[in-house]
């Protein structure tokens, strides 16, 4: 009700991990297994995805599990290639949340009251700001060095933070697995066929993939299979490797997100609580009115 056009996903992680409990009994299991995080890691796009599900449902004789059918059935709410058209801030979802766990290491344990909670989440959220000013301040002073001197990696070295620049330098270096090819032109539109080499855990190549990346000329707009951007707000590999053979210097700045520059004053950060006692309401109404406007000036 309060945030309508929210998304909300389940858990990939937990969802793995009960594989064993829920289908070990079965005489194929070790194949089962590894048919079923084929199809959840390494699916491309949708209808690949629903097909081999089928396949592995029709192979196995599978028809009758429960947990696979419930499964398939929210399958637009937890595996990858169904969720990767939203924006999640790069939130994985393979990981554990770890991340809000460690959030309130040292604040709250099982014999937090409830009052207390408040209190300590409060601090938390302050040294978090604490802590998030410091890497500003450190990415405003101090500049990661480009890799391949690409006018475009310079771009965002000027933009972003440097937290953020060391995972697009991630797609700079992927470039060198990637071969372009323009597929067709319609119009103002270009439609490529990047080829990107997979690597294993070990680095061996694993297979080849084919991702589709539509590029318009006329305002510079670009759309890749792999919706990274979509996902992460980074522009992939793929799309650079476009980008680079348009021979384009400067991308627009949507393509910019202001949560990653490191020029921009986060508002939330200067705001007060209720919780500072040395603040009273008066005071605080007209600090959190004021703020946003000194930092405009």
């Amino acid at each position: 009700e309060i945030f309508p056009d929210s998304h909300h996903r389940l858990c990939l992680w937990h969802i793995m991990k009960k594989l064993p409990a829920k289908l070990s009994g079965h005489a194929q299991y070790k194949l089962i297994k590894k048919q079923l995080k084929n199809i959840v890691y390494n699916s491309l796009t949708i209808d690949e995805c629903d097909e081999n599900w089928m396949k592995m449902i029709e192979v196995f004789n599978l028809e009758i599990n429960d947990w696979l059918k419930s499964l398939y059935e929210q399958r637009n709410r937890w595996i990858p290639v169904y969720v990767k058209d939203k924006f999640w801030a790069g939130m994985s979802t393979s990981q554990r949340s770890e991340s809000m766990n460690a959030f309130f290491d040292e604040y709250v344990h099982s014999k937090t009251s409830l009052k207390q909670f408040v209190e300590q989440f409060d601090n938390a959220l302050k040294k978090k700001i604490e802590k998030e000013k410091n890497l500003d301040f450190g990415s405003f002073n101090s500049m990661i060095p480009v890799i391949s001197g690409y006018p475009i990696e310079r771009q965002f070295q000027s933009f972003y933070t440097n937290n953020l620049f060391k995972l697009f330098q991630d797609e700079i270096r992927g470039l060198m697995f990637c071969n372009t090819s323009l597929v067709r032109q319609e119009g103002v539109a270009f439609i490529f066929e990047v080829v990107e080499t997979l690597l294993g855990k070990n680095g061996d190549p694993i297979r080849d993939a084919s991702f589709k990346v539509h590029y318009t000329e006329l305002d510079c707009q670009v759309k890749c299979l792999c919706h990274l951007f979509e996902f992460r707000g980074i522009l992939c590999r793929h799309v650079i490797s476009v980008l680079i053979r348009m021979k384009v210097i400067e991308v627009p700045m949507n393509y910019i997100m202001d949560r990653w520059r490191k020029d921009i004053k986060r508002g939330y950060q200067s705001i007060t609580n209720i919780y500072d006692e040395y603040v009273c309401e008066r005071e605080r109404h007209r600090y959190n009115i004021l703020t946003p406007l000194i930092q405009e000036v």
